[in-house]
């Protein structure tokens, strides 16, 4: 059993900040050889040098039969039926396809869905599949399992969902994760999981709840428990990694058992330790530094805040990487409440005080 997608978001870069090309090519080399081909991007993606990286590391390098590619349009800056045209074939030009295999409409929360419905996205997506621009069409969503329902309701006519599922989400009452993931199959809907481990935070766990996760395999990295939690789940198709080096290419595409449900009711008990410890449940995502008016690098911050809650005594290491941060960013102190962060995350997650209290933990510190 082997579900990986590779997620075209966290590319290898050079010392300048640029995709590392070389690097990249291995991977996907190496993905490929290993039996995989889906890959996922979209129009926002690493401000559209994402599909750029998928032309020249894949398209341009193997046979279109050889591989699938997923796309999002960004609809939530979308108003009008041309505009989407407009952006849907230049997000073709970029990766120079004919076609994809699957195109979703980008991060539908209750905001977004309201918008796609004023402006006919979703009548959009039939007329691609229809002309054989999309083999597949879908939606990323980022809200509840009841707004989820009504959209899957409305429109029977999309294949597929792609929601964040892990076993630290699986029973969280912002992200619901197992009641999404319940409702795209009671719709016979495949489902497509984005954050198996929730922003690399499930491959580095606290050391109790690994030792738990060794109770299911000892020989099994917790990352690779991650995405074979995902994986297990009837109906689930695809399960995307986000992955930056050749070593996760390689650890990600081993054939993995399929998890039994005691292993799995073993893992959810480890999930509630990570929760225990966890004092900002960030997945690194980054959308929240959009429009960030105060240069702020809000999921470098909480992982430090994260970090250092967890290992206080590790300050020592800790502070020099957060005054590093500082001299190249604005300080969580900066913020002024603007809450463009708030409106952009996918977590829901209250951004704004978690970081009065990253400046309370981190400030005034040598």
């Amino acid at each position: 059993m082997n579900k990986l997608g590779f997620g075209f978001l966290h590319l290898p870069t050079r010392e300048d900040g640029e995709i590392d090309l070389e690097k990249l090519n291995q991977m996907v080399d190496t993905y490929l050889a290993g039996g995989r081909t889906y890959f996922d991007t979209a129009y926002t993606y690493l401000g559209g040098k994402s599909e750029w990286a998928l032309w020249e590391s894949l398209v341009k390098r193997h046979p279109r039969d050889s591989f699938q590619i997923a796309a999002k349009l960004p609809g939530y800056q979308l108003r009008t039926r041309e505009e989407c045209r407009s952006v849907f074939e230049e997000e073709r030009k970029r990766c120079g396809v004919e076609y994809f295999d699957v195109y979703m409409l980008h991060w539908l929360n209750e905001k977004h869905y309201r918008i796609a419905e004023q402006t006919g996205q979703f009548e959009f997506l039939k007329e691609l599949k229809e002309s054989g621009k999309a083999r597949k069409i879908g939606f990323s969503y980022h809200d509840t399992a009841d707004l989820l329902d009504e959209i899957l309701a409305a429109h029977p006519e999309v294949d597929c969902v792609l929601i964040q599922l892990n076993y630290v989400d699986w029973e969280s009452e912002a992200i619901q994760s197992r009641r999404c993931y319940e409702t795209a199959m009671k719709h016979g809907k495949k489902v497509l999981v984005m954050e198996p481990v929730k922003g690399g935070t499930l491959a580095d766990p606290p050391e109790e709840a690994r030792k738990i996760l060794s109770g299911v395999d000892p020989d099994a990295s917790p990352a690779s428990l991650a995405l074979r939690f995902a994986e297990s789940l009837p109906g689930v198709e695809i399960v995307l990694s986000g992955m930056s080096d050749l070593r996760q290419v390689q650890e990600n595409i081993r054939e993995r058992k399929r998890l039994t449900i005691r292993e799995m009711e073993t893992m959810e008990k480890a999930a509630g330790i990570i929760n225990g410890t966890t004092a900002v449940s960030c997945s690194g995502c980054g959308y929240c530094l959009k429009g960030c008016p105060k240069n702020i690098c809000i999921p470098n911050y909480f992982r430090l805040y994260n970090e250092f809650s967890r290992n206080p005594g590790d300050e020592w290491k800790i502070m020099p990487v957060y005054q590093g941060l500082k001299q190249s960013h604005g300080k969580p102190s900066d913020c002024i409440g603007c809450h463009q962060c708030e409106n952009h995350c996918p977590q829901k997650l209250p951004i704004t005080d978690y970081l009065k209290k990253v400046t309370e933990k981190f400030e005034g510190r040598n």
